[in-house]
């Protein structure tokens, strides 16, 4: 095996100098003085990995634990709360790895939206009907949007995850790239905990530490979770009531409109001369009707006065759409336009019954 490890070393080194093994012989560097520094490097890159996964996690959890009992936080509480807290490598893997190939929004919306899930979302809005207008008239949100988002996030629940938010939040944070990020959320855990809104080992969530039902980071729990039932809990893992009222609450703080909807999709009959999400490229519809944009059928927009945004995204070859600002506002929920469009057309056919 080290034989190996020699030879493969070897030949990076002769295509990484861009020579030939004879040159490389004659050079008048030694070959095993270049054999021998690529492993000692090897070599210590291997402890860095170790080190990084073993005493340097451990060490980086101690210094979290100090800060956290210098921000208030009990001992007791945080002795339960770090008992368990281990590396995970998998969250690392995952976040380092975030899925490269290019989907287009159809593909998108075929493994987001498919029928059974529209089939789903219209019966779990029929079941909870009463509750829902309740907490969209107390909040000013429509319940099909409730609805979407609830399906999109965690399939109405059913898929929360089953990591340790701690831990994730933990190794994410040693990671290093977007340390002040993961190490936010962290504090906010144990505040979560302190609150009594969860335990420790009911504490699950994404690789990435969102939680519940509503998927919300520890930040977000914090700033937007509701307890609508009055048990003294916002319980978003496991009471509806309060996974509806979170929703509502999240959109509501953040802009929503009642009155309005979140777009429509349409056609070009001409090259336009803005596009984009930037709030400096809203127009009035009469602009956007001026400019040979028409509703996806081919008729003429309606004469409202409103903004909207133009996106593509995927082009002009693809669907294309007018956003209005509550699409602004779900960009805020994820940045993501293809994540926004589906649950604007998951709400349209919760509207039409399917």
């Amino acid at each position: 095996m080290l034989f190996n490890v020699v030879n493969r070393l070897c030949k990076r080194a002769c295509i990484t100098a861009k020579c030939s093994s004879k040159r490389l012989i004659a050079s008048k560097v030694p070959l095993i003085f270049i054999t021998l520094t690529l492993l000692l490097s090897a070599s210590l890159e291997a402890a860095t990995n170790s080190e990084l996964t073993e005493r340097g996690f451990n060490a980086y959890v101690a210094q979290l634990k100090e800060e956290a009992l210098s921000k208030g936080i009990d001992r007791p509480l945080l002795d339960a709360a770090f008992a368990d807290i281990a590396f995970r490598p998998t969250v690392v893997k995952s976040d380092k790895n975030q899925p490269e190939k290019k989907i287009t929004l159809d593909d998108y919306l075929a493994t987001r939206v498919p029928d059974w899930k529209v089939k789903q979302a219209v019966a779990q809005y029929k079941d909870h009907k009463a509750l829902l207008e309740e907490i969209a008239q107390r909040y000013g949100v429509q319940s099909r949007f409730i609805v979407a988002l609830w399906g999109n996030e965690s399939n109405f629940g059913k898929i929360q995850g089953n990591y340790s938010v701690l831990s994730a939040l933990a190794s994410l944070a040693y990671e290093g790239r977007r340390e002040k990020l993961f190490k936010d959320n962290f504090f906010a855990a144990l505040q979560i905990l302190a609150k009594g809104h969860t335990s420790v080992n009911e504490l699950k969530g994404s690789w990435a530490g969102a939680m519940g039902q509503t998927q919300f980071m520890p930040v977000s729990f914090l700033d937007y979770a509701v307890d609508y039932d009055g048990d003294g809990r916002k319980d978003i893992w496991g009471t509806k009531a309060d996974v509806f009222a979170s929703i509502a609450n999240y959109l509501a703080s953040e802009g929503w409109n009642s009155e309005g909807t979140w777009g429509r999709q349409v056609k070009l009959t001409q090259d336009v001369p803005v596009s984009g999400l930037s709030k400096a490229n809203m127009k009035p519809l009469s602009f956007w009707k001026s400019n040979g944009v028409t509703r996806f059928d081919g008729s003429e927009l309606p004469n409202v006065d409103i903004k909207a945004s133009l996106i593509m995204p995927d082009g002009e070859n693809g669907r294309i759409y007018l956003v209005y600002n509550n699409f602004h506002t779900l960009m805020k929920w994820n940045r993501s336009s293809y994540f926004g469009v589906s649950v604007g057309y998951l709400s349209e056919r919760i509207k039409r019954g399917y």
